[in-house]
This record gives structure tokens, C-alpha cells and sequence, in this order.
């Protein structure tokens, strides 16, 4: 996995900051984050098995050392234009309540760690928006929206292997 430079993070005062480690990747232009805690592994893209009348939220199962995984629709879930799995593409593994999923991202950046200064809560944000997005990363002036896996793909949404 590639490491990202978080150099101009470090705590520059005595008292050290209260932390939170989250796994960035990359879909479109767009910079995105979940918890570390929540990914068990990135992969390199691979052929897809792909399931006839699937639920439109699955995209296929991948086969990792014997243990089927589904790999979720992502762009769908966050509504951008579906594409073909590209050669460079990752696969992040996740566990998400009682299921392992998987999902497919452009790119990896690695992982990040953010003080309580440099997020804000999806809720104190706008009203509501807790329950889809745990919050907004701020590095400069760029902004990583950071999911809560747990709300993102809830197990009702889940397709069994």
C-alpha cells in the first residue's frame, strides 16, 4: 500500500492531539475516507464473477484465497457515472458489521491521520448529513469526505455470498 505523506500533520505543540487514522482513496477527482479500523485489505484489480440478476448494488464476487467476497457497487452508491474496472484500479477489502465486502476505488493514497482540528462531523455540517457521511477531512484547502463503512453499507443492503 502506498504511504501518504502526512509530514505537515504532525502536532506542533506539547500537548498532542486527540487522532483518527483513516484509509484515503481516490474516485474520479474526488478524495474519500474510512476508518483504518475497517480495512482488512487492498488488492490489485481482478476479473469480476458476475452474477446474473444480481442486485444492482453488487457488481460481482471476487474469489480471495477461497473466501468469496461481493464487491459493491460504489459509484452507485455515490452517485457518479458507472466505467469498466481499469487495470490500475484497487480493490479495498472491508469488514462491514457482519459481512466482508468489497469495493473498487481509482486509486489509493494510503493512510492519514486527522486532529480533531481538521474534521468536521457530517452532522455539524448540515442537519442529517451524520447519517450518510461521518464527517469532512480538511488538509489545506482540500477535503476527503470520510464514510462510516457502517452506515454506508448497512447489512439490510448487504447481498449474501
Amino acid at each position: 500500500m502506498t504511504s501518504f505523506n502526512s509530514d505537515r500533520l504532525s502536532a506542533s505543540s506539547d500537548q498532542l492531539p486527540t487522532t483518527n487514522d483513516y484509509f484515503v482513496f481516490k474516485i474520479e477527482d474526488q478524495r474519500y475516507a474510512v476508518a483504518l479500523s475497517a480495512v482488512e485489505k487492498v488488492i490489485r484489480a481482478v476479473e469480476l464473477i458476475v452474477l446474473p440478476d444480481a442486485p444492482g448494488i453488487l457488481l460481482g464476487l471476487i474469489n480471495m484465497m477461497g473466501r468469496i467476497i461481493p464487491v459493491v457497487n460504489i459509484r452507485k452508491q455515490f452517485r457518479l457515472p458507472d466505467r469498466e474496472i481499469e487495470i490500475n484500479d484497487r480493490i479495498i477489502i472491508s469488514q462491514v458489521s457482519s459481512h466482508t465486502i468489497a469495493f473498487i476505488a481509482d486509486t489509493v493514497e494510503g493512510v492519514l491521520m486527522f486532529s480533531q482540528n481538521q474534521l468536521d462531523k457530517g452532522d455539524q455540517i448540515f442537519p442529517e448529513m451524520g447519517q450518510h457521511i461521518e464527517g469532512v477531512g480538511k488538509i489545506d484547502n482540500d477535503t476527503i469526505i470520510i464514510y462510516d463503512v457502517y452506515k454506508f453499507f448497512p447489512d439490510q443492503n448487504m447481498p449474501d455470498a
